[in-house]
C-alpha cells in the first residue's frame, strides 16, 4: 500500500507502462501471473511516498518475506556487494548468520538510521517479541540528492513504519514511488521496478522475484539496443565525465525454492548479470547490492528449530542453475520497468542548491528504436 504526502511535484507527459506492453520480454522463461516480486507466495511490498514543497522527492519501501513475526520465523538470506559505494545496514549479520529477521527497508542515504529505528520499533511490536533484546535491522539506500533536498532528512520513523505497516500481497506499485521517488538512471528519471520469473515444473516449478530500486548510470541497454547511444544520452560522452554513471542500485530476490544461505548468496550473485545486460558502467561511486531470501517452509530458522539439531531441506547444487537463469532474467526486467514506469519528477539537487528536473524515458523513441530492430530482423529472415 502507498501513501503520498503533499504536492505531487511531477509533470504531465506521455502514458507510462510495463516493458512487456513494449513488447520487452528478457530471456526465455516465463514471468508469474503478476511480474512482481509478489509472485513469490507470502512476500509483501509496501511503499510511502513524500512530497513536501519544491524540495522533497523522497520516500521509503518496505519488503517483507512474509506477513508473520519475522524475528521468530526467520527466512536464510545471502548478501552479495558487486560494489560497496554505500550504505547496507545489517548485511554483515546475514552474512554471518545467513538469516534475515526484519523486514528489508530500502531509502535514502542520509534516512538508513530512520529505516533501521522503524524496523526496529516494529519487531520489537511484535506479539511474542516482549523479550527480544537485540535486532538486526536490514536497510538499504540509494542517493536521491539530485531531485531530493535530501539534507533535510525528511523521512520519519513513523513514515516508514507506514511502509512496513501497508505492506501487501498483489501488484507493486512501481516507477517513481517509495524508496525510488527521487532517484535517476542513465540520466533518466529511474525508480522501482520488480519482475518474476516462474520455473516449469520440470525444473522444480518454482518462481523467483526481483525489486529493484534504480539510482545508476552507465550506457542503457534493452533488448540488445544501444538506447543510451541512440538518444545521445549516455556515460563517457564526449569529454569522457560528462555522462551520468555514478549512483546505486538496490536489488531484491526472493524465492521459493529451498536454498542455503550458501546458495542464495550465489542467487544474489547472478542478478548482477542481469545489472549488466542493462548497460551498467557499475563505476568507482556506485553501490551495486543484492539481497536474497527464500521464503519455503522447510529452510525457515523457525524458533522450535533453533534449539536442537533439525532438518532443513536444501536443493542440490545441480539443481540451481535454471534459478540462476530466472533471477538473471528477473533483474534485467525490473530495471526496465523502474525506468518504464517512472514519470518525469520536478524537484531540487542538493548539489546545485537548484530546482531540478528529471525527465521520463520517452517510451515512444524507445518504442521506433524497437521496432527498427524488429524490422532489421525481419529483412535479415527473408
Amino acid at each position: 500500500m502507498g501513501f503520498a504526502f503533499g504536492l505531487a511535484g511531477t509533470t504531465a507527459a506521455e502514458e507510462r507502462m510495463r516493458a512487456r506492453d513494449l513488447g520487452v520480454a528478457p530471456g526465455m522463461m516465463e514471468a508469474g501471473p503478476l511480474n512482481a516480486i509478489t509472485d513469490v507466495e507470502g512476500v509483501l511490498v509496501g511503499h510511502v511516498t513524500l512530497n513536501k514543497g519544491n524540495d522533497i522527492r523522497t520516500g521509503a519501501t518496505a519488503i517483507l518475506p512474509h506477513g508473520g513475526n519475522l524475528y521468530q520465523d526467520k527466512v536464510p538470506a545471502g548478501v552479495y556487494v558487486a560494489n560497496g559505494y554505500g550504505k547496507l545496514a545489517g548485511s554483515t549479520q546475514i552474512a554471518e548468520l545467513g538469516e534475515i529477521e526484519s523486514p528489508i527497508i530500502l531509502a535514502n542515504t542520509l534516512n538508513v538510521a530512520e529505516g533501521a529505528i522503524a524496523a526496529i520499533e516494529w519487531t520489537l511490536a511484535q506479539p511474542g517479541n516482549e523479550r527480544v533484546g537485540s535486532v538486526n535491522a536490514v536497510v538499504g539506500e540509494t542517493n536521491d540528492g539530485g531531485l531530493n533536498n535530501i539534507r533535510k532528512r525528511a523521512l520519519t520513523p513513523k513514515h516508514i513504519r507506514r511502509a512496513i505497516e501497508g505492506a501487501k500481497t498483489g501488484p507493486v506499485e512501481e516507477g517513481s514511488v517509495g524508496a525510488g521517488r527521487g532517484t535517476r538512471a542513465f540520466g533518466w528519471k529511474g525508480g522501482i521496478g520488480t519482475s518474476s520469473r516462474a520455473l516449469p515444473k520440470t525444473l522444480g516449478g518454482y518462481t523467483v522475484g526481483v525489486l529493484v530500486q534504480s539510482n545508476y548510470g552507465g550506457v542503457l541497454t534493452i533488448d540488445g539496443i544501444r538506447v543510451g547511444e541512440a538518444l545521445g544520452q549516455y556515460y563517457l560522452k564526449d569529454a569522457l565525465d560528462k555522462g551520468d554513471a555514478d549512483g546505486s542500485i538496490m536489488i531484491v530476490v526472493a524465492t521459493d525454492a529451498p536454498l542455503s544461505d550458501r546458495n542464495l548468496t550465489r542467487l544474489a550473485k547472478r542478478a548482477i548479470g542481469g545489472l549488466a545486460r542493462t548497460g551498467a558502467s557499475m563505476t568507482n561511486g556506485s553501490g551495486d547490492y543484492v539481497i536474497a531470501f527464500s521464503t519455503a517452509d522447510g529452510v525457515r530458522r523457525k524458533a522450535e528449530r533453533r534449539g536442537a539439531v533439525s532438518q532443513i531441506e536444501d536443493l542440490p547444487n545441480s539443481l540451481f542453475s535454471p534459478l540462476s537463469q530466472a533471477v538473471i532474467e528477473a533483474t534485467e526486467e525490473a530495471i526496465y520497468n523502474s525506468l518504464f514506469m517512472a514519470e518525469t519528477v520536478d524537484g531540487y539537487s542538493t548539489y546545485t542548491d537548484q530546482l531540478n528536473r528529471v525527465e521520463a524515458l520517452p517510451l515512444d523513441k524507445v518504442r521506433v528504436l524497437l521496432q527498427k530492430k524488429n524490422t532489421n530482423k525481419d529483412d535479415n529472415h527473408d
